[in-house]
């Protein structure tokens, strides 16, 4: 179970969907999930709004897709994962609950994560993405250490193309890709 993390608007979905369409598994980035649904029911679970709330759906959601994952046949490629709510929280000066710490020592990922790093040129901001540039420079640092903290090898994601970033994921996990 491969992850990709790092800052907001760094091309993690764009390169997950592609894997997709390359014919590997994927879970849905939970953050924006859960920020489309709770303002279509007009909820409080958002980040601008209760980041508690938020922090507890987003560990619902990916101890689900975890879950799930566990049941497909080959990688699944997670968009993001457990450790990346503990960024999130230390990033707002929040606490960690003991429950998200277990549950990152229960549903581990591959050893080694694929990280995209911060890339002004893609950036931009939509309805669910409301950070700044800087703002996501900050969360790629709070990924890089989170991840190290919790015993993942990061492995960088090269500043390229998304088809050449799916050639660079697929020849890392040792399968060739099946088209983009």
């Amino acid at each position: 179970m491969p992850v990709l993390t790092g800052g907001p608007g760094s091309g993690k979905t764009t390169l997950i969907n592609a894997l997709q369409r390359a014919g590997y598994a994927r879970s849905w980035e939970a953050g924006r999930g859960i920020i489309q649904d709770q303002v279509a029911i007009g909820g409080r679970a958002l980040p601008w709004c209760d980041p508690i709330a938020f922090a507890e759906l987003m560990l619902s959601w990916e101890m689900r897709s975890y879950r799930q994952a566990q049941d497909q046949a080959g990688p699944v490629f997670f968009d993001r994962g457990l450790p990346d709510i503990v960024g999130y929280l230390r990033m707002l000066d929040l606490s960690v609950p003991l429950n998200l710490v277990k549950a990152i020592k229960l549903c581990r990922y591959n050893k080694r994560v694929f990280i995209a790093p911060p890339s002004p040129e893609i950036f931009e901001q939509d309805q669910e993405r409301k950070q700044t540039l800087d703002e996501a420079e900050r969360t790629y640092n709070a990924m890089v250490a989170t991840y190290t903290e919790y015993g993942y090898q990061l492995v960088e994601l090269p500043r390229k193309p998304v088809e050449e970033r799916v050639r660079f994921i697929v020849e890392s996990i040792g399968r060739q890709v099946v088209s983009t």
